[in-house]
């Protein structure tokens, strides 16, 4: 089979964010590196196709390819998470098959605020939010408990977390809301911060879709906060990313396992994710509150969704390969 493997180049100078956080964007190539070398592996006919700043060559690019799938890993486009979702209309536009979860289930997960909105209107457990705009006038919070985490409203891959985005009083909340309108040029999303045990529940497939062996990160105590920051996902030299190590399978008890992953799976219906996803969840008192649904998470050997599928027994090869067929199977049935 003929596979066009898509990613998104980052511009050489970032328009907003950390200078930091092109450590992450860097890791995208990477990752479509390791999804080339297991299409080669399975026999297929794979070649790379980034996507820059300019649309018109990567469309030439695609046409000249002719591929019979897509796999799209693309993020977003030139530096703008939140057009994730417009790379993947694109392709859909174009008549291509791909993989993945569609343009609107992609733009919906990208932004914080609306994913939870869907999911409390569904009766899901999430933290308790408020949303202060760029530009809104800053509002005094009298209905949230402290702790308090802060987090960019479209930003994902931890981009903006950090140890002081979990504030403890008003003028330290103030003062990360300013930072993220300053740093990120969007909404700040402010949520309850849930002390809790940290999962992640890798999930392929559409309708029903499987979860996998579920993953727990475990927090070194002598971290500053249990939190998975951005130097604990990406900067292997902290002390961040040595004290959150992830344990597969997460030992749960038989009914906080079913409800975590009857819970996952509601929400990756809700938001029609496809394909894969993961959904991140803190564990409180038996209570299973839904932080993020990633719809396109990362998919490298080394991450965490790829960590599960091999415990259940699905080497990274055959993990792309049923990737790839989940793909062709709506192919198949769209051209029917």
């Amino acid at each position: 089979m003929k596979v066009a493997v898509c990613f998104n180049r980052t511009p050489p100078k970032p328009r907003f964010g950390e200078a930091t956080d092109r450590v992450s964007e860097a890791g995208a190539e990477a990752e479509a590196q390791a999804v080339i070398g297991a299409l080669k592996r399975l026999g297929h006919d794979s070649t790379l196709i980034p996507l820059g700043g300019e649309i018109v060559p990567f469309i030439a690019d695609l046409r000249a390819e002719a591929p019979d799938l897509v796999f799209n890993l693309c993020e977003g486009f030139w530096g703008e998470s939140r057009k994730e979702m417009h790379v993947a209309a694109l392709l859909d536009l174009l008549g291509y098959a791909f993989t993945g979860s569609p343009p609107l289930s992609l733009g919906l997960t990208q932004d914080k605020t609306r994913a939870k909105d869907l999911l409390i209107r569904h009766g899901l457990p999430t933290p308790k939010y408020r949303l202060v705009k760029l530009g809104e006038q800053y509002p005094r919070i009298k209905d949230l408990a402290y702790p308090l985490i802060v987090k960019p409203r479209f930003e994902d891959a931890s981009l903006g977390i950090s140890n002081d985005s979990v504030v403890e009083q008003e003028r330290e909340l103030k003062a990360r809301v300013d930072y993220i309108h300053r740093t990120y040029r969007q909404g700040a999303l402010i949520e309850e911060f849930i002390e809790g045990r940290e999962l992640n529940v890798a999930i392929l497939g559409h309708r029903p879709g499987e979860t996998l062996p579920l993953s727990e990160i475990r927090f070194h105590p002598d971290l500053a906060r249990p939190i998975v920051s951005y130097e604990g996902k990406w900067l292997e030299e902290s002390l961040g990313y040595h004290g959150t190590q992830p344990v597969c399978p997460a030992r749960l008890s038989r009914k906080e396992e079913m409800l975590v992953r009857d819970v996952s799976l509601r929400a990756f219906h809700i938001l029609e994710c496809r394909d894969y996803a993961r959904v991140d969840i803190r564990l409180r008192e038996g209570v299973p509150y839904i932080l993020e649904v990633n719809a396109n998470p990362d998919i490298s050997p080394d991450a965490g969704l790829a960590r599960s599928a091999k415990i259940g027994g699905l080497d990274y090869p055959h993990l792309i390969q049923r990737i790839l067929d989940l793909c062709q199977q709506r192919k198949e049935v769209a051209r029917a």
